[in-house]
């Protein structure tokens, strides 16, 4: 499907060209100069420069030597990740859209990438006041119910390395602001099997997903807004419903049955 005419003034032509500039590479391109780069677009080095700063400064483009690049590790790691990702979503999704109907409340899947919570899939629940991330949404693990879950799957000496260069006092409460108090959250997460998270006037509750190896691959939530998860009999009953979601993810991926 093309852009109609009328919305071609909407385009972002810096956007535009560092796209351009990534789909230069393949199989038989493995790295290409700036001034070949230039010519291919029709434009002038300096013209580029500040694009070709901004996509190695994030890892989608490595600078060989002096004026070369080549694919960064950003791409592979983004790529890998969706592609890993998609067997994930394709089964998770019937049983989310199964647990809003259940419940009329919003239910998302995420992965952990690094420290954070990375949103793949959704079953919105279309209702007044509904809680909607949309996919690709990324939340910092330690903030959120569903990457909390997520960093269960570390070890304590593993979180450690993970966060000891992250910074977590510029985050609001209830975040831990220090690594103590993460491995501490997270022990007692981990415990639990399941986590609630307020903020905004809305409540979640997060549990987590594995895989046939018993390693947690994804968390899922239930979420909507503070009045509707008031009652600790409604949480407790989203809760159970929410865990059986999981479970039933879980089988289809080779999972034992939760004891």
């Amino acid at each position: 499907m093309g852009i109609h005419e009328d919305e071609l003034d909407y385009r972002v032509p810096a956007l535009q060209r560092g796209l351009s500039i990534l789909q230069m590479f393949n199989a038989e391109v493995r790295s290409l100069s700036s001034n070949a780069i230039a010519e291919r677009l029709g434009v002038s080095v300096s013209a580029i420069y500040r694009i070709l700063i901004t996509l190695t400064d994030m890892g989608y483009l490595r600078k060989l030597g002096k004026n070369s690049y080549e694919l960064g590790p950003q791409v592979l790691c983004d790529g890998f990740a969706y592609l890993a990702s998609r067997d994930l979503v394709d089964i998770a999704m019937p049983h989310l859209n199964a647990l809003r109907d259940r419940t009329s409340l919003s239910c998302h899947l995420s992965i952990r990438e690094h420290t954070d919570s990375l949103y793949v899939g959704r079953a919105f629940a279309a209702q007044r006041l509904s809680v909607n991330i949309p996919i690709g949404t990324r939340i910092p693990c330690h903030c959120t119910a569903m990457g909390r879950m997520l960093l269960c799957a570390l070890t304590p000496m593993e979180l450690d390395k993970l966060y000891q260069h992250v910074r977590l006092d510029d985050y609001p409460p209830p975040a831990p602001k220090t690594l103590p108090e993460l491995q501490q959250l997270i022990e007692r997460d981990r415990e639990r099997g399941w986590v609630m998270h307020r903020s905004d006037y809305s409540t979640a509750i997060a549990c987590a997903v594995r895989n046939h190896r018993g390693e947690v691959v994804a968390a899922i939530n239930l979420s909507g807004p503070e009045a509707v998860m008031d009652s600790p009999v409604a949480r407790e009953r989203y809760r159970e419903s929410l865990q059986q979601c999981a479970d039933e993810i879980a089988a289809e991926l080779g999972a034992s049955p939760r004891r």
